[in-house]
C-alpha cells in the first residue's frame, strides 16, 4: 500500500453546509471525538466558522490540529486532525465560545 493510500484512508469528509444549524456542534464534537491519533476530518463550510474554531481550541486544546485548505468565500476546507503527542503542551489562548448554533444558540458566524 503506497502513502497515497494511507493518507486517503485517515481523512473523513465531513460537510457542513448539509447539517442543520442547531445539530452542527453536536455532530461536528462527534465526529471529532470518533477519530483516533492521527486521523483527520476534513470540514467543508460555506462560511469561516471562527467561533466553532474557538470552541474546539477551548474543549480540545492541542489535540486538535487546525488547518485551513481554503479560505475563499463560500468555499471554507479545514483540515482538523487528531494529535495526542500534542496534549501534553500548554493550548494557545482561546478566545471565549462563540455562538455558532452550539448549544441551542443561534449562529454567530458571519456566513450565516
Amino acid at each position: 500500500m503506497d502513502g497515497l493510500s494511507l493518507l486517503n484512508e485517515r481523512v473523513f469528509g465531513f460537510d457542513a453546509r448539509g447539517v442543520a444549524k442547531r445539530f452542527r456542534h453536536a455532530s461536528i464534537f462527534g465526529a471529532l471525538e470518533s477519530l483516533t491519533d492521527g486521523e483527520t476530518m476534513r470540514f467543508v463550510n460555506d462560511h469561516d466558522p471562527l467561533p466553532l474554531l474557538d470552541q474546539i481550541r477551548a474543549r480540545y486544546g492541542n489535540q486538535v490540529g487546525i488547518q485551513y485548505q481554503a479560505r475563499e468565500a463560500g468555499n471554507i476546507v479545514i483540515d482538523f486532525t487528531i494529535q495526542l503527542a500534542a496534549a501534553a503542551e500548554p493550548a494557545a489562548e482561546a478566545a471565549p465560545a462563540g455562538g455558532c448554533g452550539g448549544g441551542g444558540g443561534g449562529c454567530g458566524c458571519s456566513g450565516g
